[in-house]
């Protein structure tokens, strides 16, 4: 799954490409496709794209509206009258829009998780619009040709849209969160361990505790702080904490730098990683073996000798780690 690191530097692709252009259309290609009942797509449509952000897992595309004079208002609105929305199941330009203050003020936010494998692709203009949901599960189309088709391999089809009016940061999905893994410093990452105890490794990917941070990175932030995945955290020295907060910044730096060399998001197999899926291979830093703890979904990958004092970590569920 796609992190802070393949998001935010995903996010820096796409602005740079994309802001400015005008909604023309936006289309769920599939029911799933659109998390959210109100406020409606729509809202945005003749609104250009302000900024693309990124908060833990999530892409921010925000629309506002342009700046005009009532006359424009005026004018715009007689264009438009009996004019029919295209068909197709989208909303286009010159659909009618709901009158909603809050959204002309603070403008739309649409929030796209991308789950396991998800994308959102550049098209280009003239691009063949797909109609089913194999092909893609929701379209942006700009009026200027350009269009992002929101993809995601296999069956499931979980990635999503959300749409949001003013500030989304308090509301779902991102309302559940916790803070932005690369925000806390030790001071906060105090906090959170006492008030969270757990296995690091778990501690790590919670997602409402601390956000952003998914296995890969995980497995890498113990490597690099020299801890055991299975360290209780709510018995973490201030050393150990010291070292994941070092360890967090160090691993997304490298991971940001190396994403924002490549014109499109990484695959799994192209992310930098010492010990994260190279089980039986040469650790880089003691030249030990790099070894898993298997689960039924997932690996935790680890080196023995760099994070355990040479001890080989119980490999089942039911064991008793070492602590």
């Amino acid at each position: 799954m796609p992190e802070i690191p393949e998001i935010r530097a995903h996010a820096e692709r796409l602005e740079a490409l994309a802001a400015g252009e005008v909604l023309k259309r936006f289309e769920p290609l599939s029911f799933t496709a659109l998390k959210t009942a109100s406020p409606q797509p729509r809202e945005a449509v003749g609104w250009p794209l302000r900024s693309v952000g990124q908060r833990a897992k999530f892409l921010l595309l925000r629309f506002a509206p342009p700046s005009h004079n009532a006359a424009d208002d005026g004018e715009a609105a007689a264009d438009n009258v009996g004019q029919a929305p295209r068909d197709g199941g989208g909303v286009a330009a010159n659909d009618s829009r709901t009158d909603n203050a809050e959204c002309d003020e603070e403008g739309l936010t649409f929030l796209v998780h991308l789950m396991q494998g998800g994308r959102l692709r550049v098209l280009e203009p003239d691009a063949k619009r797909p109609r089913r949901p194999r092909d893609g599960l929701a379209r942006f189309e700009f009026e200027s040709g350009l269009g992002l088709l929101l993809t995601e391999p296999g069956t499931q089809k979980r990635a999503g849209v959300w749409v949001v009016a003013g500030d989304p940061a308090g509301v779902e999905p991102l309302g559940r969160l916790g803070p932005e893994a690369t925000d806390l410093d030790a001071a906060a990452m105090t906090e959170l361990m006492a008030a969270h105890p757990s296995r690091l490794h778990n501690f790590l990917r919670d997602q409402r505790v601390i956000s952003g941070l998914g296995r890969r990175l995980a497995n890498e932030i113990c490597h690099r702080a020299k801890l055991s995945p299975f360290a209780p955290t709510g018995r973490m020295d201030a050393d150990g904490v010291e070292a994941v907060v070092a360890a967090i910044s160090a691993v997304v730096d490298e991971s940001l730098a190396a994403e924002r060399q490549l014109p499109q998001m990484s695959r799994s197999a192209e992310r930098p990683s010492a010990v994260h899926s190279r089980t039986g291979e040469q650790c880089p830093v003691c030249g030990d073996v790099v070894r898993a703890v298997e689960y039924r979904d997932y690996s935790v990958n680890y080196c023995a000798r760099c994070q355990a004092s040479g001890r080989v970590l119980a490999d089942n569920t039911t064991s008793k780690f070492l602590r």
